[in-house]
């Protein structure tokens, strides 16, 4: 029989987020991307409110929302320390950038949270000539967590990440179009969130020790509104953005959605609390698509995330190259690159320039030509 999902109640959220400063470490490193507005903003600023002694880098556009984001979270919490950074994570070298920067400044991280969006559903593309909703949704996402996996593997006590978008929403995928640039814009959440959760189950097959969720957090108003028509707007439900704050800060920090080897879950359940149904099907299983109330997806969402597996590994999937090596040299194998290192070591520098020259620039295509092939075939 199913496991069947469960909601949390919202006096369940706040009494958990209320006990992280005894619960969870002191001098806890958060990177937040996209919190300049929305839940971002919220979800940060319940963060530095319960911590203690929290170092936040934020990540977003806005450098006036930023100063004033940063000026609350001080009255919040004044012996928390909060970084802005400037940027545009829709662009992958930007992605890459800033994270070169973090991690010239950080041991560990042990929050990761994205929640960047662009209110723009049409078929624009960045100047990288990639999708912008997908862009943004999901290869800046999956980027970041590639990026910045070894420093959220090296926290002490505590470790998860987090992606905001359409958890317990997956639907099939269209394979003929995975970066979702011809498909019916009625059909973008299912495909992106579907890309999501199954690029998250791709990268928590090596880290047992990082829990990852992709909740849905219903509808809040933000500035992703923006432009929607009145009459639309008006049938909305929406989720109060301090709610939102709460659920959020619950489930980047709950015990209810541990790691897959169960270590350093979080801030314990109360009495009565249960783990959640990871996307496996499996009590805790690491990885966890999820709702508005912060239930599980349902059996019939993760029976299509099973049936869309074949389809997400035949294009690779998440990205298992070593850093640095283009998957082209790591398909010819191991020794076809040794031959080809023999010759560079044989022929001396002027060689190893062009080289290395050819390969960081394809490690720039790297998250493309890995994640979604038919993304650089247009």
């Amino acid at each position: 029989m199913p496991l069947q999902a469960t909601m949390v109640t919202l006096s369940a959220v706040t009494a958990s987020d209320k006990r992280i400063s005894s619960a969870l470490p002191s001098n806890l490193v958060a990177l937040f991307v996209g919190a300049t507005s929305g839940i971002g903003e919220a979800t940060l600023k319940k963060f530095a409110q319960y911590t203690v002694n929290p170092r936040v880098h934020l990540i977003g556009r806005s450098r006036e929302a930023a100063d004033r984001i940063v000026a609350e979270c001080q009255v919040l919490n004044p012996r928390g320390q909060y970084v802005f950074r400037q940027t545009d994570v829709s662009l992958i070298r930007n992605v890459d950038k800033v994270c070169k920067d973090i991690k010239a400044e950080e041991e560990c991280i042990h929050l990761l949270f994205m929640s960047c969006g662009v209110p723009n559903m049409d078929r624009a593309k960045t100047a990288e000539n990639v999708h912008l909703l997908a862009a943004v949704n999901y290869y800046a996402r999956i980027r970041f967590i590639q990026n910045l996996l070894p420093l959220v593997q090296r926290a002490p006590g505590f470790r998860r990440i987090v992606t905001v978008g359409g958890g317990s929403h997956e639907a099939e995928l269209d394979t003929n179009d995975f970066p979702a640039l011809k498909i019916p814009v009625e059909k973008f959440r299912g495909h992106l969130t579907s890309l999501v959760t199954l690029g998250l189950e791709g990268v928590a097959q090596a880290v047992p020790d990082v829990s990852f969720i992709h909740d849905y957090p219903g509808t809040v108003k933000t500035k992703l509104l923006d432009g929607f028509p009145e009459e639309v707007l008006k049938t909305f439900q929406y989720v109060p953005i301090e709610e939102c704050g709460e659920r959020h800060l619950f489930l980047a920090t709950s015990a209810k959605f541990p790691p897959a080897s169960g270590k350093d879950a979080g801030v314990s359940l109360e009495d009565g609390g249960e783990v959640a149904v990871g996307t496996s099907g499996v009590v805790g299983s690491g990885v966890y698509s999820v709702g508005v109330d912060c239930e599980s997806a349902s059996p019939a969402v993760l029976e299509i995330l099973r049936g869309s597996e074949g389809a997400w590994a035949s294009t690779g999937g998440v990205s298992t190259y070593p850093r640095g090596v283009p998957s082209y040299y790591y398909e010819l194998g191991v020794t076809h690159f040794l031959v080809l290192a023999y010759y560079v070591l044989l022929y001396g520098s002027l060689f190893k320039s062009l080289l290395s020259r050819l390969l960081f620039s394809q490690l720039e295509w790297e998250i493309y030509l890995d994640l979604a092939p038919s993304c650089c075939s247009s």
